[in-house]
């Protein structure tokens, strides 16, 4: 890698810091830029995730003063993050890289078009009713497979968290953007540590966005409420569509 490529990825990890805090869907920023500097699809899946964990927790603790009162309800849906987690790792890691090859287009067109509605569903969300307390098991279910999703691949777990948690739970979007920072950590966490144990992580690029992603969740958790939400969703989806763009051609 190069010091321009260094430098390329160090900043695609801090804006997908912020973006993950704010949003959750960095990955959408950081993938096709390591793309672009020569790794596989695999191992920059594998290596984004690890980079993009300090972040994740950093962007949790930035929100800490939203979790106030929400310990029990992370307790039980971290559970269920956990376990998602583990099954998307596992899957990753077992299917066969053409598979990811293959399947990748579809969830990063998944992806986008999650973070160009989010605003529908979140007026939609605010329209219905909800329970303050705890969402079943029909919650730890949709959070199990986010988390599933997120073991996987991850781009834009964050906007489906969002989702799900609005649903159930009546609460200010601030304090459900909290919790979802916190499930978000544990599922990169989780995956993480499945890939470190049993995968092949590049740990320059790793590293890289490790420092980035750690920057980027301080901005987003301080500055990321003055940020357009509009110019944000639109840069996500047209660099997500670049990904696209970019693993078709390999």
């Amino acid at each position: 890698m190069s010091w321009l490529e260094a430098v390329a990825v160090l900043l695609a990890g801090v804006g997908a810091g912020a973006v993950n805090t704010v949003v959750g869907s960095g990955t959408l920023l950081t993938f096709p830029v390591l793309l672009a500097v020569g790794y596989s699809p695999l191992v920059a899946n594998v290596s984004n995730n690890v980079g993009l964990t300090p972040g994740s927790i950093s962007g949790a603790i930035g929100y800490r003063a939203e979790l106030g009162g929400q310990g029990r309800r992370l307790r039980q849906l971290g559970v269920a993050s956990f376990a998602g987690s583990l099954t998307g790792g596992v899957l990753l890691l077992t299917l066969p890289e053409g598979a990811f090859r293959a399947i990748v287009p579809a969830l990063i067109a998944l992806s986008c078009v999650l973070v160009l509605v989010q605003p529908w569903l979140t007026s939609r969300v605010a329209s219905l009713s909800r329970h303050p307390e705890h969402g079943g098991v029909p919650l730890f279910v949709g959070v199990y497979l986010a988390g599933i999703y997120g073991g996987y691949f991850g781009a834009a777990q964050g906007v489906l968290l969002i989702a799900l948690l609005g649903l159930f739970f009546d609460e200010h979007l601030q304090r459900v953007n909290a919790a979802k920072n916190v499930l978000a950590a544990i599922v990169n966490g989780v995956a993480a540590v499945l890939f470190v144990l049993v995968s092949h992580v590049a740990w320059a690029a790793a590293g890289l966005i490790a420092v980035g992603s750690v920057i980027g969740a301080l901005i987003g958790a301080r500055v990321g409420r003055r940020i357009r939400p509009g110019v944000l969703r639109g840069l996500v989806a047209l660099v997500g569509v670049a990904a696209i763009v970019q693993i078709l051609a390999r």
